[in-house]
């Protein structure tokens, strides 16, 4: 299970730069195309991100984290880069 978290958490993080690119760089320039990818890459990142949620609770409770790592996992969703940076400093042995 650790190995679906680790590539839920890298789509997650790509789903959620692709989110901040197209609000941040194709919406100023091209609202047709902005109003044409929100809806599918919005839907894919929730998705996501509810899958990574779920994730780390199984694996909160199947690798017994404490609450601090836990809660940091939970954080770095939230953050851009978040989930890169959680997948490097926890589970890069894993």
């Amino acid at each position: 299970m650790l190995r679906i978290f680790k590539i839920v958490a890298l789509l997650e993080g790509v789903s959620y730069l692709a989110l901040f690119s197209n609000m941040l760089l194709i919406k100023p320039n091209h609202i047709e195309l902005y109003k044409m990818l929100l809806f599918p890459i919005g839907m894919a990142h929730g998705i996501l991100f509810i899958s990574y949620i779920i994730l780390a609770i199984m694996l909160k409770i199947e690798l017994n984290w404490d609450w601090k790592k836990f809660g940091f996992i939970c954080l770095a969703s939230i953050l851009p880069f978040g989930t890169f940076y959680m997948e490097y400093k926890y589970f890069k042995n894993a």
